[in-house]
């Protein structure tokens, strides 16, 4: 009895190969691709590998989560995913700025060493900048406030500002109640933690 083929095909097929199969890419091409995710999975948590990238990056094509745009080549685009994904595991891995390393000291014994970065990234950076500058905009017809904004930003303490601006206590006192309302009334006040 004669063999039939089947009609549909079961293999599975990785994101990348069917990336070659529906001539996004070339050979040469994912090459190239496959050396780049290379050098975006340095410094990633050994969990996630190169090929995680890729593969990642791929899928977002393919299932249209990211369009490519006219004029920019099929490389430079997937580098360009490869390379949000990375920014995106290291912001989950190093929310908070704490960090935990597990330093081996004999068989089975183990201590834990808690890392702190002090420098903020590049969002809160930007964002720090744009809430400082909202707020001097909205302080700049009040120089008490602005005296008051910048000790606090030299962390200067309630009475070396006093001191520095020359205010008495109630004064101080107004000023921070007047600085307060106005935060809130313009939602430039910070969630507690």
């Amino acid at each position: 009895m004669p063999q039939v083929q089947p009609l549909v095909d079961n293999r599975v097929l990785r994101p990348a190969e069917t990336a070659l199969a529906l001539k996004l890419v070339s050979e040469i091409d994912l090459l190239r691709l496959k050396t780049i995710a290379r050098l975006h999975a340095r410094g990633l948590p050994p969990d996630i590998g190169w090929d995680d990238l890729l593969q990642e990056a791929f899928t977002r094509v393919i299932t249209g989560q990211r369009i490519q745009p006219e004029g920019v080549a099929t490389v430079a685009f997937l580098a360009g995913i490869m390379r949000s994904l990375k920014a995106e595991h290291l912001r989950r891995v190093y929310k908070g700025g704490r960090h935990t390393l597990r330093l081996d000291q004999a068989v089975g014994e183990s201590r834990d060493l808690e890392l702190c970065d002090p420098a903020p990234g590049p969002e809160r950076s930007l964002s720090a900048r744009q809430e400082l500058n909202a707020i001097k905009q909205l302080f700049a017809g009040d120089p008490v406030a602005l005296q008051i904004i910048a000790g606090l930003g030299k962390g200067l303490s309630a009475e070396q500002i006093r001191a520095a601006a020359g205010l008495s206590k109630m004064d101080y006192d107004s000023a921070r109640r007047r600085m307060r309302r106005s935060l809130i009334r313009e939602g430039l006040t910070c969630e507690p933690k």
